[in-house]
């Protein structure tokens, strides 16, 4: 009996023993000790994965980490890459923190969050994500952020106790002008979006090490916030949709596709970095930008706007058309059906526009912010082509009545300025629900896709607002409490078999409901609304404010000076009538010729406003026709004209 409890007590020892432990991994080019936690992880922190971005690498693209011998510690976060200056604006409920970690060049790290426990001979999938974050209030914009402030410790541990155990993994990558400086420079040395090559060279890092961390990498689902949920959606339409098996599923949180410079009309900004760290004169503006200190590039930077001023989402740094990684205008990408076809998951907030909103007005100046200033704003920031029947449209659509606009749902109240809900409400649908929207329409034709709706208030002021759900998937919320559960629960589920939905028998907070994909409805397509308490949730429909989203879908839709350059401009008709199932469409000589359902366009036509009509198909490229007494207008002429082949447009098939 003795000896039987000797060797129990023994036993109990040793397992203690290789808990208390700190892991090690063997890598390529040298070991990391990581940390065990109490509560059952393992933590590698503040691996490098590629070699330091200085000197002669500053702007290029990521260089294989350096080897070394021996073990390194991998206790502690790495620096965060340089981070542009914020300012919270007037009015503004809140502050924005300062970065958590301190500022280096050196900042090209990765961090590995696992169950400390992995069963011999399992691999379990992995969580990446892609993106920064300032604590619960937003993501940088390609401007701010480090991955620190995006833990993963309650995510993995969640997904323990839903036996669905996952990795999870976060990585730095470079910002503003250290990571997507553009300009002819730049575009001839090959260089441009660096900071998004970095994201590449970390889902490579994963790809080749996961193994060794207990994951498997043919079971990668990137996810990202905002700037991070556009890298993911442009990593999806990358090199033509040839993922190169870098992951196996996406969710994307509050950022889609967007239109994007190409690296040499940012030219402008490389000639203030130029101008502002005496390197205008040199021969080699390039490399007199690589040897100057980075904290005085940085201060170059910081003369910039960021996403808090007037321009607002119209940002100065982010990725940009390179020919190579993003070879085209993502809009082209979609319509060519050149994306990988993953399963996937995508949500915005419910009031996405309203923390970017308070600062586009001068507070001191309130009774001057009347609609001629609201139309200015929209042409002026975001819609440099609109008419002003267009600009009417938007009016009507978006009102100034405070009662219908963002936060949604509160009456008059929380009229922070007097344009505020106006703003608040047309950003958030024409840079997050309508570009959502428009990317569920295509991507779900092809591949499973579900849909979210973050509705919970933590600041009643500015609502559900951008990026307030990042406390509850990285367990910031009320401080040590992670109350979100059930938003983590899904991504968990989705992340071990490409479908979000619980296990009926399971402890989740989703056992009882069941997220259909998007396309399962044409009319009423299911969205998962997070709703107030938590966990509350329900099955809703994303058909919310749906004649204002689609003006602005319209609105920003690619015309066909762009797209005929790639496809002819009778692909394009076929795809606009297609995607509205209304009727069949040809070419004969010049002309599109509509062989079927010619009434639906009719119908169709009279319905749509002229105006936005003519933005949808882009410009002076064709002029109107009339169709059966409805005026299709192709340009901006309202007048009847006869298309012809000089003229290409669309015309009945004669009887």
């Amino acid at each position: 009996m003795f000896k039987s409890s000797k060797l129990l007590l023994c036993s109990a020892l040793f397992v203690n023993a290789l808990a208390s432990s700190s892991p090690v991994v063997k890598l390529a080019y040298g070991s990391f000790q990581g940390n065990n936690t109490s509560d059952g992880l393992d933590l590698f922190l503040g691996i490098p994965f590629a070699a330091p971005p200085v000197g002669d690498l500053r702007f290029a693209y990521a260089a294989p980490p350096t080897p070394f011998q021996g073990v390194r510690q991998a206790v502690s976060f790495g620096a965060a890459c340089p981070q542009q200056d914020l300012i919270t604006p007037p009015r503004l409920p809140f502050t924005f923190p300062p970065p958590k970690q301190a500022n280096s060049e050196d900042c090209l790290f990765i961090n590995v969050y696992r169950p400390a426990f992995i069963p011999a001979g399992k691999k379990l999938p992995v969580i990446f994500s892609q993106g920064h974050s300032r604590l619960r209030i937003l993501l940088g914009g390609f401007q701010i952020g480090d991955s620190s402030l995006l833990v993963g410790s309650d995510l993995v541990k969640r997904s323990v106790a839903l036996n669905a155990s996952v990795i999870y993994v976060s990585s730095n990558y470079r910002l503003n002008a250290f990571g997507f400086l553009g300009g002819k420079e730049i575009q001839e040395a090959g260089i441009g979006n660096a900071g998004f090559q970095d994201q590449v060279v970390a889902l490579e890092w994963v790809q080749k090490y996961i193994s060794e961390f207990g994951g498997d990498r043919e079971r990668v689902t990137i996810w990202g916030e905002s700037a991070g949920s556009i890298s993911v959606a442009l990593h999806i339409l990358a090199n033509d949709g040839n993922s190169n098996d870098l992951f196996s599923g996406a969710i994307m949180d509050s950022g889609f596709t967007i239109p994007l410079p190409e690296v040499e009309s940012r030219q402008s900004w490389f000639d203030l970095m130029t101008d502002s760290t005496s390197c205008s004169n040199s021969t080699d503006r390039l490399g007199c930008l690589r040897g100057v200190p980075w904290e005085q590039l940085l201060a170059a930077v910081n003369q910039t706007p960021n996403f808090l001023q007037y321009t607002s989402v119209n940002i100065t740094w982010g990725p940009m058309i390179d020919g190579k990684l993003i070879a085209r205008d993502p809009r082209v990408s979609l319509l060519e059906g050149k994306y990988a076809k993953i399963p996937f998951i995508v949500g915005d907030d419910k009031d996405e526009g309203t923390r970017l909103s308070p600062i586009q007005h001068d507070p001191t100046d309130d009774a001057s912010r009347t609609e001629p200033q609201f139309f200015e704003y929209v042409k002026s920031n975001f819609l440099p082509n609109v008419t002003d029947a267009q600009l009417k449209a938007i009016a009507l659509a978006y009102p100034e009545d405070p009662a219908q606009g963002s936060p949604f749902d509160t009456g008059s109240a929380y009229a922070l300025t007097p344009e505020f809900k106006r703003i608040a409400a047309f950003q958030g649908d024409l840079f997050f629900h309508g570009p959502r929207r428009n990317f569920l329409r295509i991507l779900s034709k092809t591949q499973p896709g579900y849909a979210f709706l973050y509705s919970r208030v933590t600041i009643p002021e500015i609502g559900a607002f951008h990026s307030s759900e990042l406390p509850e998937l990285h367990g910031q919320a009320n401080g040590t409490n992670f109350a979100g559960v059930d938003f983590v629960e899904s991504s968990v589920f989705f992340t071990n078999n490409g479908n979000p939905n619980a296990p009926k028998d399971s402890i989740s907070h989703l056992s009882n409901i069941t997220w259909d994909k998007w396309s399962s409805s044409n009319k009423n397509p299911p969205v998962l609304n997070f709703l107030d308490p938590t966990p509350s949730v329900e099955i809703t429909f994303d058909n919310f404010r749906n004649d204002s989203i689609q003006l602005l879908i319209e609105l920003t839709a690619l015309g066909p000076q762009l797209a005929m350059r790639k496809r002819g401009h009778c692909q394009i008709w076929a795809d606009f009538v297609a995607n509205k199932s209304l009727a069949d469409v040809k070419l004969k000589g010049g002309n599109c010729l509509l062989t079927r359902g010619k009434r639906a366009v009719r119908d169709l036509v009279g319905r749509l406003e002229a105006a936005s009509l003519a933005f949808l198909l882009g410009g002076d490229v064709c002029r109107g026709r009339r169709i059966a007494g409805s005026i299709a207008v192709l340009g901006r002429e309202e007048g009847p004209a006869i298309a012809t082949a000089e003229e290409p447009g669309i015309a009945e098939e004669p009887a």
